[in-house]
């Protein structure tokens, strides 16, 4: 933030200690930083704009304290306000986002292998990570046919739903993967998606040891997804490479597309220096 940012959007919510100490416990404060965060991070969580009632209700802050903001935000292009009042990330984080991906060693690298796996395989391929309890499409490339996929960068799918869900988790021991699975499997709009725990444990553990993954229909009706792990040294999955295709062209030729998105974790592997052969 530079120097024009209002005072008021960036002082402490409370009281300040000589006022409360005399008052018993002291109230907790929040600064107009963290709630600039809260405020942005909510608009990234839900995905979509909003009002700033529904924002000042959701990170629990006085209306005026969240007007103060938004409105300092949008000065600065790190919020939008759309014609209709509500409020929508800014140009200016779009990028700091890009100024920080150039910044990024795996991402270039991995970047270059999904275009080239998308050249070789003829199909739209995307690279993931994890994002807590969702998978998040980090990067893509559409194939040259125009067969469309749903999933574009920046959408968040609950990890169940996804090939690559299931590996992102893999490395995971037993427990924590059953834990996790509980927390937050959901039912996917086909209805063909795993929410038993220990079953999604047991083939994210399956998937990973075998450094492939495939769903059919999971998530999307006739789409079908085949996944492989990128593994840092220590042996985590920190993100996959995965190939989006219709259902029916898995089950014609599935070896071939795993072969080509197992030979490109590989290679992304590999030229990050995490893998020795």
């Amino acid at each position: 933030m530079d120097a024009k940012t209002s005072p008021a959007a960036f002082s402490e919510d409370a009281a300040s200690p000589e006022e409360t100490e005399g008052k018993g416990a002291r109230r907790s404060r929040v600064s107009g930083i963290d709630r600039a965060l809260q405020v942005i991070d909510y608009l990234y969580e839900t995905g979509s704009p909003a009002g700033a009632y529904a924002i000042a209700k959701a990170v629990k802050a006085p209306l005026s304290t969240v007007y103060v903001i938004i409105d300092d935000l949008v000065e600065k292009n790190m919020l939008a306000r759309n014609a209709d009042g509500s409020i929508w990330l800014g140009a200016r984080l779009y990028h700091y986002g890009l100024a920080y991906a150039r910044s990024l060693d795996f991402m270039s690298v991995a970047t270059h292998e999904m275009h080239d796996l998308c050249r070789e395989a003829g199909e739209t391929v995307q690279v993931c990570g994890r994002d807590g309890d969702f998978m998040l499409v980090l990067a893509m490339a559409d194939g040259p046919s125009h067969y469309q996929v749903a999933s574009r960068v920046g959408t968040r799918v609950p990890l169940n739903w996804t090939a690559s869900g299931r590996l992102l988790v893999g490395h995971l021991a037993e427990g924590e993967r059953i834990e996790l699975f509980k927390r937050c499997a959901r039912t996917s709009p086909t209805g063909r998606a795993e929410i038993d725990a220990r079953t999604l444990s047991d083939s994210a553990g399956k998937a990973f040891d075998e450094r492939l993954s495939i769903q059919v229909a999971e998530s999307d009706y006739a789409v079908a997804c085949i996944a492989s792990p990128v593994c840092d040294r220590s042996g985590e999955c920190v993100a996959t490479i995965s190939i989006v295709l219709p259902e029916q062209k898995v089950v014609s030729d599935e070896t071939r597309y795993a072969e080509h998105v197992r030979a490109a974790a590989q290679r992304i592997e590999k030229l990050m220096g995490w893998r020795n052969h």
